[in-house]
């Protein structure tokens, strides 16, 4: 069955919503969800954010990074809109680039109960370093579980180029 019953769009209310707000510190409940149709399947929804940005919570300066964010759904699945607004609360939250990248996984854990997820920050350089924290998660028990063990022993074999960020 191709299409949405409004019944189906209840829960979504910031998708098309012309009053929204930006929320500038760290806002978990702004997640919402939808139900994922086609749970009979194995797929990957992914998210590229190019323009995540934190705090420093020694220096308050400002650290910038791309986010991405792919899972594979069980249930539920994130909304886009509502998770662009979440990341973007961010904007004035202090703390270290890896617990950021983990905070996220979490509350989308949380949020979705996905089959699988990887959240992976690469932060542009500061101080003449830059730091990429990744972290996946595959549900307990599962083959799920077993690939994110893979992923993780295999997880950027290939470092980059310092001219391809």
């Amino acid at each position: 069955m191709a299409g949405r019953k409004d019944e189906e769009l209840k829960d979504i209310t910031l998708l098309g919503n012309q009053g929204t707000k930006y929320l500038f510190e760290y806002s978990p409940e702004i997640l919402e969800t939808f139900e994922n149709k086609h749970p009979y399947r194995d797929y990957f929804v992914k998210f590229n954010t190019p323009e995540f940005t934190s705090l420093c919570p020694i220096t308050g300066q400002p650290d910038f990074a791309s986010i991405y964010i792919s899972y594979i759904p069980d249930k539920l699945m994130v909304e886009s809109k509502s998770l662009k607004l979440y990341l973007f609360s961010f904007r004035n939250h202090g703390d270290f680039h890896e617990d950021c990248m983990n905070i996220i996984m979490n509350d989308l854990i949380k949020l979705m109960e996905p089959r699988y997820i990887e959240v992976w920050g690469k932060f542009t350089p500061r101080g003449g370093i830059s730091i990429d924290p990744y972290t996946n998660y595959g549900k307990p028990g599962t083959k799920y579980e077993e690939m994110a063990d893979y992923r993780m022993m295999n997880h950027d074999m290939y470092p980059e180029k310092v001219d391809n960020r």
